[in-house]
C-alpha cells in the first residue's frame, strides 16, 4: 500500500521504517508538510495517509482527499479531536488510532514537570550556570503526605495515581468511571470535581478533549482550588483556560503551572520558531512567568512510546491492506462520544 506520512519527524522515522520492514509491504513516503485542505492534493496517488496530533482532518479536508483517492487515514496518536470522523464515515474512509503506547511516558513526564516546578530546578541551574550558589527563593515542599488531585483516571491516570502513592501522597480521583484498582491498591478517594480543587495541593490533568472538558480549567474552578496549587496538564491543551489560569498565577491563588500542552499550540509546536518568535501574548506570557515550565509536547517522546506507536500504525495499515478490519478502527460513534 502506497502510504503518504504528513507531519513527519526526523526523530520518528527510523521507528517507523523498522515497523513497516517486518513486512516491505507498505511503500512510506515521508513529507514534513502538516495535512491541512491545502496539503491534501499531496496525497494524490496514495491509498493511505498517516496523520500527528497538530494535523487538520476536517470536513473539507476529508472531502478532498476522498476525490483523491484517500481510503484510509493511519493516526499516529491516540487524541483523535482533529479528525472529523462523521465526514469520515459518510465517505467510507476508514480512520484508526493508537488508543495506548506507553501510559508511563506521559504520566512520568507529569511527575518530571512536577518535581522541577517544586524543587526551582531551571532556576537553581541557571544560577550555579552563572556560579551564583545562593539558596535564596528555592524552597520547595516535601510530597509526602500532600494530596493530589487526578482528572482522568484512565491508563495514565492510573500510571500518575501509582507514582504519586510511591511519593507517600493522598490520592483524590475525578473520572466518569471510577477505578476500583486504584481505591483499593493506592486508597484513591473519588469525589466531586468541587471537592477534589478544593483540598488538592497539586492536580494533574490526564483527561481527552471534549465538549465536556474543554476549558475544563476555568476561573469559576480556579476559585474553588487551594492557594499556591501546582496545576499540571499533559493531556490537550485547551483542557485549560491559559487566560484564567494566567490570571491565577499573577494573583498566586496558582503557585505553579507545568504544561506540556498549550491550547494555541496549533502551528507553534513541533516547529523551531527561533527565528521567528510567534505573535503569541499568551505564550510570552507563560514563558516569562517564573513559576511556569512549558514543554513542547514532548511528553510522549520515549523509545518505547515511538515504537509503539510505530508498530500500531504498521498494524492497522496490515490489518486494511489484507481486508481486515483492525481493532483500532474509530467511527461516527467515537466522535460522538
Amino acid at each position: 500500500m502506497k502510504v503518504l506520512v504528513y507531519s513527519s519527524k526526523d526523530f520518528e522515522i527510523p521507528y517507523l521504517e523498522k515497523a513497516n520492514n517486518n513486512n516491505n509491504k507498505h511503500q512510506l513516503t515521508f513529507i514534513k508538510d502538516a495535512l491541512s485542505s491545502e496539503t491534501a492534493m499531496k496525497a494524490i496517488g496514495y491509498e493511505a495517509i498517516s496523520i500527528f496530533s497538530a494535523d487538520e482532518a476536517c470536513f473539507i479536508t476529508i472531502e478532498k482527499l476522498k476525490d483523491f483517492g484517500v481510503k484510509y487515514i493511519a493516526l499516529r496518536s491516540v487524541g483523535y479531536d482533529n479528525v472529523n470522523l462523521r465526514s469520515a464515515s459518510r465517505l467510507n474512509i476508514r480512520v484508526a488510532n493508537v488508543p495506548a503506547y506507553s501510559p508511563y511516558a506521559i504520566a512520568e513526564h507529569a511527575v518530571a514537570l512536577l518535581l522541577a516546578l517544586n524543587r526551582k530546578l531551571i532556576e537553581s541551574n541557571f544560577r550555579v550556570n552563572h556560579y551564583n550558589f545562593n539558596l535564596n527563593n528555592l524552597v520547595g515542599f516535601d510530597l509526602n503526605e500532600k494530596t493530589v488531585g487526578v482528572i482522568g483516571t484512565g491508563k495514565i491516570g492510573a500510571i500518575m495515581s501509582k507514582i504519586m502513592h510511591g511519593f507517600g501522597c493522598t490520592l483524590l480521583g475525578y473520572d466518569i468511571k471510577e477505578n476500583n484498582n486504584l481505591k483499593e491498591l493506592y486508597n484513591m478517594r473519588y469525589t466531586t470535581l468541587k471537592e477534589l480543587c478544593e483540598q488538592a495541593d497539586i492536580i494533574s490533568l490526564h483527561v481527552p478533549l471534549n465538549t465536556e472538558t474543554h476549558q475544563l480549567i476555568n476561573e469559576d474552578l480556579i476559585d474553588e482550588m487551594k492557594d499556591g496549587v501546582i496545576i499540571i496538564n499533559t493531556a490537550r491543551g485547551s483542557v485549560i483556560n491559559t487566560e484564567n489560569v494566567i490570571k491565577g498565577l499573577k494573583s498566586g491563588k496558582i503557585g505553579a503551572l507545568g504544561i506540556d500542552v498549550y491550547e494555541n499550540e496549533k502551528g507553534v509546536f513541533f516547529n523551531d520558531h527561533s527565528q521567528d518568535i510567534p505573535n503569541d501574548d499568551l505564550l510570552m506570557t507563560l514563558n516569562a512567568l517564573p513559576n511556569v515550565l512549558v514543554t513542547g509536547h514532548h511528553a510522549f517522546l520515549t523509545e518505547e512510546a515511538l515504537t509503539n506507536i510505530a508498530d500500531t500504525t504498521i498494524s492497522n495499515l496490515d490489518c486494511w491492506e489484507s481486508g481486515k478490519e483492525t481493532e483500532n478502527e474509530l467511527t461516527e460513534i467515537n466522535e460522538l462520544s
